[in-house]
């Protein structure tokens, strides 16, 4: 048994607080957030119920991923129009540059804040 892998088995949770268990390694039972999404469940207000954690090889910290009870999640609850509408409406201001107002078929950079041509006016006069 390795040093690391022994580092991330706790079972009874006295390390951590919650039952710790190597990545990989979980007992059945237990899902991680998109777990669950991918079988049209949600953790539905239960608390954490357990980890899985594995150590990063370059930096020697802990990755963690929380883990949660099958049979207390809940069904995902479906999408109604307005919720719909209301993802439409962000998405379009995601595509919409503050600057010059045009929408794009692309999201603006986050980083730049605006699009590509009000980021860099004198580029464009140039080209």
């Amino acid at each position: 048994m390795s040093a690391a892998w022994a580092e991330c088995f706790d079972p009874t949770g006295a390390r951590y607080g919650v039952p710790t268990y190597p990545w990989r390694l979980a007992p059945d039972g237990y899902a991680t957030r998109r777990q669950l999404r991918a079988q049209g469940l949600r953790p539905g207000g239960q608390p954490i119920a357990a980890q899985t954690m594995r150590m990063n090889r370059r930096t020697g910290t802990p990755r963690v991923a929380y883990l949660y009870r099958l049979d207390l999640a809940k069904p995902v609850r479906p999408m109604t129009s307005r919720k719909w509408g209301a993802l439409a409406l962000a998405m379009l201001a995601r595509r919409t540059c503050p600057t010059c107002r045009i929408t794009y078929s692309y999201c603006m950079p986050r980083s730049l804040g605006m699009c590509v041509l009000c980021a860099y006016p004198d580029d464009q006069r140039t080209a």
